[in-house]
């Protein structure tokens, strides 16, 4: 099977599924979130069955997914589907925090040090953006689902922090450029 297109299926997927539940049940997501973990759940299979492995980011979403759409359906309270983006983008921010004390680098050099070579301050000054990124990230998922619809805070979620995403890394192209060791 085309693992580019195996990896599109898995990752959006679910997130479709999740769409036509929300949309065709008059955007409720006690009804949207049980077809969401259930296609998370199967998409990590195929993911295991095809490539005997699991990367951790969408082992930790699956998990997180579960864990909080679980939580949103017990108590009947989408809070807890709310608070997820806000809980991981403030978990990435302490690993690349508190990382580099555990490993004596920049931790985004321990995770991405094979992709990218650059000097210690490239690297330094790349975690510590990120840091702050995620913080960002965080407290904005606050602000929205605390002053905003629920149906606004779905979309945002989908559609707003993944180009939000998008942008702030080409913003580090130009630190990548002047930071990056000459192979």
């Amino acid at each position: 099977m085309n693992k580019s297109f195996l990896k599109f299926v898995t990752d959006f997927g679910p997130l479709a599924i999740f769409f036509y539940y929300y949309y065709n049940n008059d955007k409720n997501l006690s009804v949207a979130i049980p077809p969401l973990i259930v296609t998370t759940l199967i998409a990590l299979a195929i993911v295991w069955f095809f490539e005997k492995k699991i990367p951790m980011m969408p082992l930790t979403s699956g998990i997180l997914i579960t864990f909080f759409g679980g939580l949103t359906i017990y108590f009947n309270d989408p809070i807890f589907i709310y608070i997820k983006p806000t809980i991981i983008n403030i978990l990435f921010a302490l690993a690349l925090f508190f990382g580099k004390y555990f490993t004596n680098e920049p931790f985004l050099k321990k995770i991405m040090g094979k992709s990218i070579a650059l000097t210690d301050i490239g690297w330094e000054l790349l975690n510590k953006r990120w840091t702050f990124f995620f913080l960002s990230l965080a407290i904005l998922n606050e602000c929205v689902w605390r002053t905003q619809t629920e149906e606004f805070w779905v979309n945002f979620k989908v559609w707003g922090m993944l180009p939000i995403t998008l942008v702030f890394t080409g913003f580090q192209i130009s630190l990548i450029n002047k930071h990056k060791l000459d192979e």
